[in-house]
């Protein structure tokens, strides 16, 4: 979990000259996925004059995180061997993707009779201990 420290920007009418150390920092904030607007605040300045003055570090920090990331995520799935992380990489990369549809037929490929279903709510747990008997097969 991330924590951010919010402020209020402090306005000023001085033209703002970005230091490395701030540089640094917004790189490393957007790279661990800080939004713009926290990230601002945390240096005092407005989101507009941090997306003028940092774009190339905003850009390459959250770019430079992914790479890293799936790098990692490679590794495990083809040398450590990782099941999931291989199963992860196929449907985020690979186009694979689970199926849900269950289709049901009888011999030969026909179709089979629909079955119904009835669901029953008991008013007390009373009977339902004596329906679960019947069902068992016990007899009172």
């Amino acid at each position: 979990m991330i924590a951010v420290l919010e402020t209020m920007p402090v306005m000023s009418n001085l033209p703002f000259d970005p230091n490395d150390e701030q540089r640094r920092t917004v790189k490393a904030l957007a790279a661990v996925g800080v939004p713009q607007e926290a990230i601002a605040g945390y240096i005092d300045i407005d989101a507009k004059t941090l997306r003028k003055h940092f774009r190339p570090e905003l850009d390459h920090g959250t770019l430079e995180a992914n790479v890293k990331v799936a790098q990692t995520l490679f590794s495990m799935a083809t040398v450590d061997r990782n099941v999931a992380a291989c199963i992860f990489w196929m449907k985020a990369r690979g186009g694979w993707r689970e199926k849900n549809h269950l289709e049901i037929t009888g011999k030969d490929g026909e179709s089979v009779a629909p079955v119904q279903v009835t669901i029953v709510r008991w008013a007390d747990e009373t009977d339902a201990q004596s329906s679960n008997k019947l069902i068992e097969g016990d007899s009172e």
